[in-house]
């Protein structure tokens, strides 16, 4: 590895040299982890794993419903809108309101 010398440009700006930025195929916009080290600051290309989106299916939705009741009524609104969802709440894992005072 060879050091190369790099100047600290307004607001914080490092240009990484061309080469470099060839060899990590690093361009505008890349993605780049900083970390700080007792010896300096390693810099260094990140990859970003897109997480695809949660697909809530009618009893997750459930789940969600019965468990967010602050009380017995919001608890009773949540049971009506399970069984419109075409699910049993009795058969859906959940804590009901005041059962953890």
């Amino acid at each position: 590895m060879v050091a190369e010398n790099v100047t600290l440009g307004r607001r914080g700006v490092v240009t990484i040299p061309s080469h470099l930025r060839r060899l990590y195929n690093l361009d505008e916009g890349s993605l780049l982890i900083i970390e700080q080290r007792d010896d300096g600051i390693l810099l260094r290309p990140a990859v970003a794993t897109p997480v695809p989106p949660e697909v809530y299916t009618a009893r997750r939705q459930a789940e969600f419903l019965l468990n967010n009741a602050v009380d017995d009524k919001d608890y009773a609104r949540a049971r009506r809108e399970c069984k419109k969802l075409g699910v049993d709440p009795d058969t859906v894992p959940h804590d009901r309101p005041g059962a953890m005072d």
